[in-house]
Formats: C-alpha cells, structure tokens, sequence
C-alpha cells in the first residue's frame, strides 16, 4: 500500500507545481497586458501633445509671415510722414505764386518751376500708394479726420467738414496723417 500511495502522491505535487507555474504566466500576462495599455496611453498622449506642437508653430509661422507683411506693406511709413510737410510748403508757395499778379517772366519760370516739382512729387506719392484724403464737402469721420475746432455754418452744414487747415494723407487704407479740419455745427 504504500507504493501506491507514493505514486498518488507524485501527481499532485505536479499538479500543484502546474497550477503555480500557470498562476505565474497568467500574472505575467497581466503585467505584460498592463504595461502594454500604459505603453498605448504614453504613444497616444504623445501623439497628441506633437500635434499640439505642429498646430502651435504653423499658427506661429502664419503668425509671423502676416507680421512681415504687414511691415513690408507700411516700411516707408515714417519717410512717407516726413515728406508730408514738403508738400504743404509747396502748396503754400504755389499758392502764394498764384496770388501775387506780379507779370514778371521770372516769376512765371519760377512757378511753373515750381509747379512741376510738386507734379513729379505728387505722382511719386500717388506711385507708392500715399493719397490725400477727402476733406471738401464730406461728413466729418474721426477715423480720418481731426476737428480742430467748430464752426456755425447752419443746419445743412452740420457734422460735415467746412474747411480744411492741413491735408491728411493714407498709406493705403492706414492712415499716416489725420486731416486738421473744420467742422460744422
């Protein structure tokens, strides 16, 4: 009898050895499994954060290109607004030629001197996009205008400009000097 017993007792001790040895490859596959969704979770968080970054510098590229542009587009803006009080002097020197009815050939060759630099001067502005605004007989518009002060010209008059003390001018759509107006009331 106790052969037999040894020999029963022999399966299972394997048995048990078995089982254990299953548990350990199930726990192991756990681990495995765990570790992959983990590994899974980090690519997708990654993935996502590198879009995030793709999608941040293209709108910082779009970003920067359209600041370039824009500075290219307005660069003589200060040369453009330096220039400006030139034309007022030629237009007070013109105007004070056309004033003076003095007959004298001199005079004349003087003004129409004069009157062609102010052409050459005005079609170089009008080539590099800086035009005078619109001051004579339009409603006063503060986003192109500026009141210097108010007159009382009656009811068809008001809101809209009467005179204009200094011309203003636009370099393109940006304005680069406000027009210095008159403004009735």
């Amino acid at each position: 009898m106790s052969k037999k017993k040894i020999k029963n007792d022999e399966p299972e001790v394997q048995n048990d050895e078995m089982s254990r040895s299953q548990d350990e490859l199930n726990d192991a596959n756990e681990v495995q499994v765990d570790e992959t969704e983990a590994l899974k979770a980090r690519i997708e968080e990654l993935e996502d954060k590198n879009l995030r970054m793709m999608a941040e510098f293209d709108n910082y590229r779009r970003r920067t290109n359209k600041e370039k542009l824009d500075l290219m587009a307005t660069a003589g803006e200060r040369i453009f607004t330096e220039m400006l009080p030139l034309v007022d002097d030629f237009e007070r020197a013109l105007a004070s030629m056309n004033d003076a009815n003095d007959a004298n050939d001199a005079n004349d060759a003087v003004a129409e001197g004069v009157r062609l630099i102010y052409q050459k001067f005005i079609a170089f502005l009008d080539k590099n996009d800086v035009h005078a605004i619109e001051t004579e007989g339009v409603d006063f518009n503060t986003d192109e205008h500026e009141a210097v002060t108010t007159f009382a010209a009656g009811e068809d008059k008001k809101g809209k400009v009467i005179d204009c003390t200094q011309k203003g001018y636009k370099l393109g759509d940006k304005v680069i000097r406000f027009a210095k107006v008159v403004v009735g009331e």
